[in-house]
């Protein structure tokens, strides 16, 4: 395993384990919620969204190790961004688990250095090798998606 390997898997488990923004949250105007039943992976995704912007994202559930992480590293991502640019990432994101050679990377030249929770989204990039894995990343991906746009509803990778 290459080093850079080994880094993107501690990076997962350390999000996992200790997953950022989770727990109910405070003042929330909107919400979705997410369901992979083929992997059991199931959360609830709440924002805090004033003068479009998404001021806060809190997540609850459970599910393995990488839809836990996407979660925990998706709402530092958003946090603090306009809607629009939190909708780009959702496209961003989709693109790089999905394999699309021509999209661009979190993480890569020209782009997120400054960023380091965007650039963080790089250790997802692996999860294209593993095709029943993409859908456990992306459920908070699309739960995101469905909360952004006020509709209060469950999400399904089905």
């Amino acid at each position: 395993m290459s080093a850079l390997s080994e880094l993107y898997q501690e990076v997962i488990l350390d999000h996992s384990q200790r997953p950022r923004n989770f727990g109910p949250l405070a003042g929330a105007n909107r919400s979705a919620r997410g369901d992979n039943p083929l992997c059991g992976d199931k959360l609830e995704l709440a924002l805090s969204v004033r003068d479009g912007v998404v001021e806060r994202a809190g997540f609850e559930g459970s599910g393995c190790a990488i839809s836990v992480a996407s979660a925990s590293l998706m709402t530092e991502a958003v946090a603090g961004r306009p809607v629009a640019e939190a909708e780009a990432l959702f496209e961003r994101f989709h693109r790089l688990v999905a394999g699309d050679e021509d999209a661009p990377g979190a993480g890569e030249e020209g782009g997120d250095g400054d960023d380091p929770a965007v650039a963080k989204l790089a250790v997802f990039g692996g999860v294209r090798r593993y095709p029943i894995r993409v859908k456990c990343a992306t459920l908070p991906w699309h739960t995101l998606r469905a909360a952004l746009r006020g509709a209060d509803e469950e999400v399904t990778t089905e």
